[in-house]
């Protein structure tokens, strides 16, 4: 079992940057591919962005490639996701998900078996 606790989200102006954290507890933490998602209102839960157990892999939805980073540190069982040039569109509450047997390619919301309660990231423009 693994509890995963989301922080960093808040307001930003469009243009702006912020850094969410997904904070994991269990000791096979290392082993999960981790992944982000998000939900906008009115919206069904996208994928984000994901990241394989050793880090050497990401893989990232069309339009967030080149604005947001996903990163890892085993040693502190902590996922992050680095978001820069925010647009209101990605205003969201930000879901932070793991994956037992899911590769890095894993999309979809059935591949992860872990979630987070979720942090809201709002975008003013």
């Amino acid at each position: 079992q693994v509890q995963l606790v989301e922080s960093g989200g808040g307001l930003v102006q469009a243009g702006g940057s912020l850094r969410l954290s997904c904070a994991a507890s269990g000791r096979t933490f290392s082993t999960y591919t981790m992944g982000w998602f998000r939900q906008a209102p009115g919206k069904e839960r996208e994928f984000v962005a994901s990241i394989n157990w050793t880090g050497g892999s990401t893989y990232y939805t069309d339009s967030v490639k080149g604005r947001f980073t996903i990163s890892r540190d085993n040693a502190k069982n902590t996922v992050y996701l680095q978001m820069n040039s925010l647009k209101a569109e990605d205003t969201a509450v930000y879901y932070c998900a793991a994956t037992i047997r899911g590769s890095v390619f894993a999309t979809s919301r059935s591949a992860y078996n872990f979630w987070g309660q979720g942090t809201q990231v709002t975008v003013s423009s």
